[in-house]
């Protein structure tokens, strides 16, 4: 551990407190985090593959944070050793340790989906907006916005990049809890069909749009985007690509290609990369399996092979980091129901996870791209982008 902290750049104020009362430290004033470690093994996880251990340590115990743990991982993570880059031979051998990512089959897919959505919607209830339950990046259209509010815009921002109409029929992969479709029909008067593989979000969404009298209007099918069949004028799909993984781009492609009219359009809200690169080893094991977050050039695969233009690209990254943190002090505000709920372990591996996802926004590790593009021929496109940001509504 001594050598592994003189090896970080910039020695960073990070000091370490093995189990004996040991404190070891390469900065040279007082540290600003001190990272108590209680055992042999914890110490021995967290030297040979930080990624993946520090979490599982994280998350039992084994290891304790004096302060706070947002500063921890970003001291860390902006200071890693350069032995333990991903080019190195120290780095590819941690990847092999911690294994290959989880594939998305139809069969995997609904595992994987599972695993990190049917875990209780009353839990999700807790820390996400109340009004259209939206797990993804919202838009903070002034300073003062509150999640809620920043939730309700990001809606209308995908509306009228789509420049959605009444009588619209909407294709609509990935749905969540059903709020976008729902916001659709409601606010723009589109018929919205949706698929989505967790069956207790699709539990709540029916509910809500039978109790908001849209069951005319949007219809939820508990099935894998492969198999969307009909002919819409609007493919939309927001937070689901990450889950897709890059070798069924092009099948995805097809299947928008294949359901998608001569004049539709489309929109693709998904975490990104700035090159390509797995998800961080403990994430993807632990809470979001399966999970891939594309490059633009990944992406492409979905838009090349179907000659589909790209007619706009926006990077949402800050609006993401803004949007965990509210979440975060959602779920803080929460901890104790959540402890009852589950246990001790799931709280904080739950504040690791929206911790650790703050700071990959904030660092640029991490953006979120929207995107939307229609068939290559179709010249019913905006001059400018005025109707993004008319507030007519």
């Amino acid at each position: 551990m001594r050598k592994f902290l003189a090896a970080m750049r910039n020695h960073p104020p990070i000091a370490v407190e093995l189990w004996d009362g040991e404190r070891i430290s390469a900065c040279k004033g007082p540290p600003e985090v001190v990272l108590h470690i209680k055992s042999r093994g914890a110490l021995w996880g967290i030297v040979t593959n930080p990624d993946l251990y520090f979490g599982d340590a994280y998350i039992v115990g084994a290891v304790e944070v004096e302060g706070r743990l947002l500063r921890l991982i970003e001291l860390a993570s902006n200071n890693r050793p350069d032995f333990i880059k991903e080019s190195t031979w120290f780095g590819k051998l941690m990847g092999l340790v911690a294994g290959a990512p989880r594939v998305n089959t139809p069969e995997d897919a609904i595992e994987n989906i599972h695993h990190h959505y049917d875990v209780s919607n009353e839990f999700y209830q807790l820390w996400l907006d109340r009004d259209h339950m939206q797990y993804t990046c919202a838009y903070y259209d002034h300073p003062d916005a509150t999640v809620e509010e920043a939730q309700t815009a990001k809606l209308h921002h995908v509306c009228r990049k789509l420049r959605l109409k009444p009588g619209d029929r909407v294709l609509e992969a990935g749905c969540g809890w059903g709020g976008l479709a729902r916001f659709m029909a409601r606010e723009y008067g589109a018929h919205v069909r949706a698929y989505n593989i967790s069956h207790q979000q699709l539990v709540f969404a029916r509910d809500k749009a039978r109790a908001e009298g849209l069951d005319e209007l949007v219809e939820y099918r508990e099935a894998d985007y492969r198999d969307a069949t009909g002919e819409y004028d609007v493919f939309v799909s927001v937070g689901m690509l990450e889950h897709v993984g890059k070798a069924n781009y092009r099948e995805l492609g097809g299947v928008v290609d294949r359901c998608l009219t001569a004049e539709g359009r489309g929109l693709i809200h998904t975490i990104g990369r700035n090159r390509p690169r797995v998800m961080n080893r403990w994430i993807e094991k632990r809470i979001f399996p399966g999970a891939y977050p594309p490059t633009l050039g990944e992406m492409s695969e979905i838009f090349e092979p179907y000659d589909f233009s790209v007619l706009d690209v926006e990077n949402l990254r800050l609006h993401y980091e803004r949007t965990l943190d509210d979440w975060r002090q959602c779920f803080e505000a929460s901890r104790d129901t959540v402890r009852e709920m589950f246990d001790e372990r799931f709280v904080r591996a739950w504040r690791l996870y929206l911790e650790g996802s703050i700071h990959a926004f904030r660092n640029g590790d991490l953006q979120l791209f929207q995107i939307v593009f229609q068939r290559g021929r179709n010249n019913d496109v905006p001059w400018t982008r005025e109707h993004l940001y008319r507030h007519d509504r």
